[in-house]
């Protein structure tokens, strides 16, 4: 604990209290060995300083190693006295039992190691749990446990183990008082982690400072976003003021700094302007929403600085630097000669430039946000210089303004195409396969800030790839390629760990870690082989109309298509069979006729006709004309026989035909019949009894002795 000093260009010199927080002073107590910042006390509390008060701003994350490695400004900073000199309260060195949370995004997550003997161990437990974790994060003061959990098999330590199972019952002040002597554990002793609520962040992303930008919050060990129903300056407020940048100019919305990717952890956001903190704010509860990636909020904030260099090529002309909101010039008074080369290398306008000077008056009309602006060779960035504090103010004398001419020009920058950068664009148009023969297979490649990345293949699995496929609008994965399978690509690696169920509508939709943590290289990128590939692969040549017109309805899916095949085959193959079936049944009926000549006799009316029967009597030359005086009420006990039309013919009625395919039938059904009865002819019952065919005596005339033909 003590006065923060810091040593430049060998003086050393004290920070002032108002530019030093709480993750500025984590850097400086991990870097000097003294475990984590405890608290950031008020200015002057460790009394006074001697020697300069240097201005610098630092703005740490908190996971840096050093403060050298933290973002700095000085410019337009106000001056400051040793009254107000920063200080810090540090935990001090490890001690035996000391606990730290690595490899999680900020101190109060991660992997749980604890001191022992002197070195750091890994924690390993078979049933750690919500009260395990509880302790942990009270012992290192991050506030209460928001999750306990296994480590992924990816992400095991290999190092010491410092303790092998642990039991608490969640009230104890530090892990070494749970009961750490358990019999033999039954299950598998892994690595466990813990996330404290202290482990919750925000920021701005996407905006060209760290002052603006698309809002991100990091909650249970994820980053996500912010909805922008509601959205409006006071939620804004309370996220500058947490970022120590300033208020908020605007609140913006529709993903005006681009669209995010994962979670979107709130909805409905309601701020009174006040809390310290947005997850303090009224809003619905975390993870549930209505929103897409296309409506996430974003922030500019007042401290959010530009510059530019007004001529039309952009590097040369009036020096003008952006604040509060507003863009204001630059004054000419007592600005160093190093001060142009740093602007010109901060515009990208190349490694050096000179300023302008007019010799002559004139009268202009102009407001100012700097002067004396005094870049040294120590200065390695333009908003490291010292200057006046920021003040905006008139000027009427063109003299007063600065002009800086580079000596290059900016690169010609590659035209972006409307889409996929537009937010109204589809996920089918933020992802292609590159390096296979088609559109369906091939390194995986997505869109995100406005340029095309890779995906690594760490955790990449047939999950994955399936989802990968769907948006591709390549029908079901057949294989998920690693290694870079397709060849290597170029450019950012935009995902790492990708988590699918399976079931999601993009890559985007899936849980990943960003591609900015440098973990993967392109010799690991992702690729995918979906169906729809193989299949083109196969095909002749020539093409087949069906395939066009589904190609036109931009893809119909492969099983489809080989349903319909299908269908046809057994459609084809059933008509054969019906054919066979006829041919047989024309045969047995031929076969019958030749040996029984009356095997098919059929009465089509039971009405009596007199030239009918004689016409009947008369077609038959070997049966015997009956008397002609035989009475003409001749079939008193004749058995009546049925119209065709309700009996089946005789030797038909038992075959069993293929019932014809229902609505919402597929062929497989229809070839097996399964329809829980079988089709006879027309439908009707069977005949029970004798079906032989008829005979000379039984015409169907028991008693008849004599019909008359008259």
């Amino acid at each position: 604990m003590g006065r923060v000093e810091v040593e430049v260009q060998g003086t050393w010199g004290t920070l002032c209290a108002s530019r030093w927080d709480l993750w500025d002073a984590h850097v400086l107590c991990h870097h000097l060995g003294c475990g984590f910042a405890v608290s950031v006390p008020e200015g002057g509390h460790f009394g006074r300083g001697t020697g300069p008060v240097w201005s610098d701003s630092f703005h740490c994350e908190g996971t840096e190693s050093s403060l050298d490695q933290c973002p700095v400004t000085a410019l337009g900073a106000s001056p400051c006295s040793h009254e107000t000199d920063a200080a810090v309260i540090c935990s001090g060195l490890p001690h035996n039992a000391s606990l730290r949370l690595v490899g999680g995004g900020s101190r109060c997550d991660g992997h749980v190691e604890i001191f022992q003997r002197g070195t750091w161990g890994r924690v390993l437990d078979d049933q750690w749990d919500m009260e395990d974790a509880s302790v942990v994060c009270r012992q290192l003061r991050c506030g209460e446990a928001e999750a306990a959990y296994t480590v992924p098999r990816a992400e095991r330590g290999t190092g010491p183990v410092g303790l092998r199972g642990v039991r608490c019952a969640g009230h104890e002040a530090s892990l070494s008082l749970c009961n750490t002597s358990l019999p033999e554990a039954t299950g598998i002793m892994e690595d466990v982690g813990a996330v404290c609520q202290g482990s919750r962040q925000v920021r701005l992303v996407d905006g060209a400072g760290r002052c603006a930008g698309r809002v991100e919050i990091y909650y249970r060990g994820q980053w996500g976003t912010v909805c922008d129903d509601a959205w409006d300056t006071a939620d804004a407020n309370v996220v500058c003021r947490q970022l120590s940048c300033g208020w908020a100019v605007e609140a913006a919305g529709s993903a005006r700094f681009g669209e995010g990717s994962g979670h979107i952890w709130l909805d409905g956001v309601n701020c009174s302007g006040d809390e310290t903190a947005l997850w303090n704010c009224s809003a619905e509860a975390w993870g549930q929403h209505d929103c897409g990636h296309k409506e996430d909020a974003g922030v500019v904030c007042s401290e959010f600085m530009a510059l530019r260099l007004e001529n039309s090529d952009g590097c040369s002309g009036r020096l003008q630097v952006f604040y509060n909101g507003t863009w204001g010039s630059v004054g000419s008074n007592s600005m160093t000669p190093h001060t142009a080369k740093l602007v010109c290398k901060e515009l990208g306008c190349g490694d050096g430039g000179t300023r302008e000077i007019s010799i002559f008056y004139g009268r202009v009309n102009g407001t100012a946000w700097l002067d004396h602006v005094q870049c040294g060779e120590s200065n390695s960035s333009f908003w490291q210089c010292p200057s006046d504090p920021w003040e905006l103010q008139s000027y009427d004398d063109v003299r007063d303004e600065t002009n800086i001419t580079c000596n290059g020009r900016k690169p010609e920058r590659t035209p972006v195409a409307a889409c996929p950068n537009s937010t109204s664009c589809t996920d089918r148009e933020k992802i292609r396969a590159v390096g296979g023969k088609d559109g369906c297979s091939g390194r995986v490649e997505v869109w995100h800030r406005g340029s095309w990345g890779t995906v690594c293949d760490d955790s990449w699995d047939m999950q994955d790839a399936e989802v990968a496929c769907r948006q591709l609008g390549c029908g079901p994965a057949v294989s998920a390629l690693a290694e870079a399978a397709f060849g290597e690509g170029t450019g950012p690696i935009w995902l790492e760990q990708v988590e699918c169920r399976g079931t999601e509508p993009s890559l985007q939709a899936c849980w990943a870690r960003t591609g900015d943590g440098g973990a993967c290289r392109h010799k690991e990128d992702a690729a995918v082989n979906c169906l729809a590939a193989s299949s083109m692969t196969a095909s002749p040549p020539q093409r087949d109309p069906i395939l066009d017109y589904a190609t036109i309805g931009r893809r119909v899916s492969v099983p489809v298509i080989i349903c319909i095949i299908l269908g046809l085959l057994i459609c084809l193959l059933l008509a054969l069979l019906a054919r066979q079936m006829q041919s047989a049944r024309a045969r047995h009926r031929d076969s019958r006729r030749s040996g029984e000549p009356f095997s098919e006799a059929v009465y089509e009316e039971i009405e009596y006709s007199p030239m009918r029967e004689k016409k009947m009597r008369f077609s038959f030359s070997d049966i015997p004309v009956l008397p002609g005086d035989s009475p003409v009420e001749g079939y008193d006990d004749a058995r009546e026989v049925s119209d065709p039309g309700e009996h089946p013919v005789p030797g038909q009625g038992d075959w069993q035909v293929p019932r014809a395919q229902e609505d919402g039938e597929g062929p497989r059904d229809a070839a097996r019949g399964e329809s829980g009865h079988s089709w006879r002819s027309a439908g009707a019952p069977e005949v029970d009894g004798d079906t032989s065919p008829l005979s000379l005596g039984s015409t169907g005339y028991d008693d008849a002795d004599e019909m008359s033909l008259s």
